[in-house]
């Protein structure tokens, strides 16, 4: 079975539709506040949605249910630490964003520390930003070549160029306002999924439950105390604690969407409700794993690579219709993602870099300035997405390791402005750079990825606070 007209039509229609959907946004791009920051207009509601599309990507809607596939749903204590962090954030870091008129998450930092580390946490986060979601975008190229053929690199094409029409033209109020369809498709059409897979394995959910049981597939808890496990309750909870802190309160992807709410209060309404769906959402992610694993009984690798099992049912066993539903909705998730890459990356490129060197820039060249960056990245990633085709392997664990390099040095940088008044600039950036250096060697060795950000956060923040203690010899008396 392939992918037929009413498929097609299907993937057709929503390409079209979400794209002429985000276009309705550009009369209303007037400004940079109102391209970046939606006019801090956006209700709490729709903040959430989107940060949970921000958060979800392709590589989650294939990737998760490949390593359920072949593991269990110990993944949900991480996910669990992924809820913790968003209380963290409440309390530590959105207070200090909201007092100021900011734009990028990095504006904090040069008030508190000076222009210097505002540069080189910005610039941080664009290396490591565009690095991640290159990979993501790479992984719809699996899904796409699968469902219609088209070719890897084609496929990345296709969705990169329509993506940055409306991203392009819209800003951040497309961005948050195509995130909240894509949402509630791309969830929508897991369900329906969900459903069909129960109809096509015998006995249904009883037979599905009994196996799944049998075979140790339905473990949450890992209690173990080996630090080398990944996903035991400690890494799980304590990791993915550090990693959400670091993520949704220092990556301008997500930080951005927080500073377009329309208060304090609203945007720490929306951080904690996306807690909630993101914790639902991935225990249906996982469950389809386990769902596919009692269908097919096989190994992963008679599928090449576990991310390509979900795709692979999906065009291979799901009815005409509903399999152009699902495929529809993996792209929603893929275009959600990257539109929230391109306008956070376009946002830091020209608040914390361009516009510091020409200032005196007036209201239309910066708003032209900003969709030409908003068309370097798109370029960019996709450049990036093609490098990384044969690159990789399970795509979810791979993107979630590069965004850990440098989320422990970001974070403890920032722990350093919040949490205390004696660390300075010099010692911050000492700090950075071990922190970094780190994370770095961490990649190379088999210590867990959960563990990598509460490592370099810590180590940061103990060398930047003693590095500040430090003081530069004085001068010989002449």
């Amino acid at each position: 079975m392939s992918l037929d007209k009413l498929d097609l039509a299907i993937i057709a229609l929503y390409l079209v539709g979400i794209t002429l959907f985000g276009l309705r946004f550009r009369k209303r791009q007037r400004s940079l506040r109102d391209y970046f920051l939606a006019g801090r207009d956006i209700p709490w509601w729709a903040i959430a949605l989107s940060i949970v599309a921000a958060e979800t990507s392709t590589l989650t809607i294939i990737s998760i249910p490949g390593l359920a596939y072949d593991t269990n749903l110990t993944f949900l204590q991480v996910v669990m630490g992924y809820v913790v962090g968003r209380v963290v954030i409440s309390f530590v870091l959105l207070p200090q964003y909201f007092r100021s008129d900011l734009y990028t998450a990095y504006e904090l930092i040069e008030r508190r520390f000076g222009r210097g580390l505002r540069s080189v946490t910005a610039g941080l986060f664009l290396l490591t930003r565009a690095a991640a979601e290159g990979v993501r975008i790479y992984a719809v190229s699996i899904v796409v070549s699968i469902a219609l053929g088209t070719g890897e690199v084609a496929s990345i094409a296709i969705i990169t160029v329509l993506t940055l029409i409306y991203t392009f033209e819209g800003g951040l109020a497309a961005v948050i306002w195509t995130d909240v369809v894509q949402t509630a498709i791309y969830v929508g059409g897991t369900l329906v999924g969900l459903v069909t897979i129960l109809h096509l394995v015998p006995g249904g959910w009883t037979a599905i439950h009994a196996a799944a049981a049998s075979a140790g597939k339905l473990q949450v808890f890992d209690f173990s105390t080996n630090f080398w496990l990944p996903y035991t309750f400690w890494a799980g909870v304590i990791g993915g604690t550090a990693f959400t802190t670091a993520s949704h309160g220092t990556d301008q992807l997500f930080v951005q969407r927080l500073l377009a709410a329309r208060s304090q209060k609203q945007s720490v309404t929306a951080l904690l409700s996306s807690g909630v769906a993101i914790l639902f959402q991935f225990a249906l992610f996982l469950i389809v794993g386990i769902m596919l694993w009692a269908f097919y009984r096989v190994p992963s690798a008679n599928f090449g690579k576990p991310d390509r099992i979900y795709p692979t049912f999906i065009v291979s066993q799901m009815p005409h219709g509903i399999s152009g539903l699902l495929i529809a909705a993996i792209l929603a998730a893929a275009m959600s993602n990257l539109s929230a890459a391109l306008n956070s990356l376009s946002s830091s490129t020209i608040m914390d870099f361009v516009l510091r060197l020409r200032p005196q820039t007036d209201e239309r060249a910066r708003m032209r300035l900003s969709r030409l960056a908003t068309f370097f990245w798109a370029m960019l990633l996709f450049g990036l997405a093609v490098l990384a085709l044969h690159k990789v392997g399970r795509v979810v664990e791979v993107g979630l390791q590069i965004a850990s390099v440098a989320y422990g040095a970001m974070l403890g940088v920032f722990l350093l402005g919040v949490l205390t008044k004696r660390a300075n600039q010099r010692g911050a950036m000492v700090g950075m750079l071990f922190g970094f250096s780190l994370e770095l060697y961490l990649w190379r060795t088999h210590v867990p990825w959960t563990w990598w950000v509460m490592i370099g956060t810590t180590l940061t923040f103990v060398v930047g606070y003693g590095a500040s203690f430090l003081r530069k010899p004085s001068p010989p008396p002449s």
